[in-house]
């Protein structure tokens, strides 16, 4: 007879886990190496005669301080890039709950009611177009204080996407869809909850997820022109204002790592949610 020898489950965990690392080191290996050829092209044209702004090395001697401690808290706005970037994520956060909230409920109205789509459909798009930092004296001079004015700006940009996608996801249920809750007769109530909702939430997450960017975005042109208030934005603001290049190149970078988190956050709820 002719024994079969299983491999144990010890070695079958080890193959596929480094599978999985090869898989993962060869996604990061592409983009390592475009990373690395950008900093040295920048390297290289700090170094061209008459250069203003710093090369990566020089990038690093001027703020290893701030790199390695970004949780000093001196009191005020001297504080460390961890606490700035902390203050502008609460910021997004209240704002953007708010505009999700406010937007998929107007998107909801729109969608299912032509009288209130044909009335405020001018009105939406008119405002829509205007850009965050243009929002900021309205705000400025409407709330008096920079902390609402701040939260008004990055709500006002960031409702748009959520609400014309919310609205655009309503509009396109499928007829077949409604048939059937003409059919089983379903109260306002359930269709809601059951029909509309479902067949929208592709819509509204994706609404969600174009909303997060502005927002982050939104927050820089909120704080970089109101003093007084710890956030990354003013952070830039004042290290312009004192000659510190150096400092707002690492907080661009650091805004942009925040970014991209948070987008992969938001894609990776998206296909969760919506496969």
């Amino acid at each position: 007879m002719t024994t079969v020898q299983r491999r144990p489950a010890r070695a079958n965990l080890d193959d596929s886990f480094l599978a999985n690392l090869q898989k993962q080191l060869r996604e990061f290996i592409p983009p390592a190496i475009a990373i690395g050829i950008f900093l040295v092209i920048w390297q290289l044209f700090s170094w061209i005669p008459g250069a203003t702004l710093p090369g990566p090395i020089q990038v690093i001697a001027d703020t290893w301080i701030l790199i390695l401690y970004p949780f000093y808290d001196k009191g005020g706005t001297d504080k460390g890039l961890f606490w700035q970037i902390l203050a502008s994520l609460q910021r997004v956060a209240i704002s953007y709950t708010l505009a999700a909230i406010v937007g998929i409920a107007l998107g909801v109205l729109i969608g299912v009611n032509k009288t209130v789509n044909k009335a405020l459909d001018p009105i939406f798009q008119l405002l829509r177009t205007v850009p965050p930092l243009a929002w900021v004296p309205i705000a400025l001079a409407a709330l008096r204080q920079n902390e609402p004015a701040a939260l008004f700006v990055i709500f006002i940009t960031a409702i748009w996407p959520i609400l014309i996608n919310t609205a655009v996801g309503v509009k396109e249920i499928p007829s077949d869809y409604n048939n059937v809750a003409k059919v089983l007769q379903l109260n306002k109530k359930e269709y809601f909850f059951n029909i509309l909702i479902p067949a929208a939430l592709p819509y509204i997450f994706t609404g969600l997820r174009i909303s997060i960017g502005l927002a982050w975005l939104a927050i820089i042109a909120a704080e970089i022109v109101m003093s007084g208030i710890v956030g990354i934005g003013f952070f830039i603001w004042d290290a312009y204002q004192n000659n510190n290049v150096s400092e707002v190149i690492l907080a661009l970078v650091y805004i942009g790592v925040v970014g991209l988190i948070l987008d992969k956050q938001c894609r990776w709820f998206v296909l969760t949610k919506c496969s």
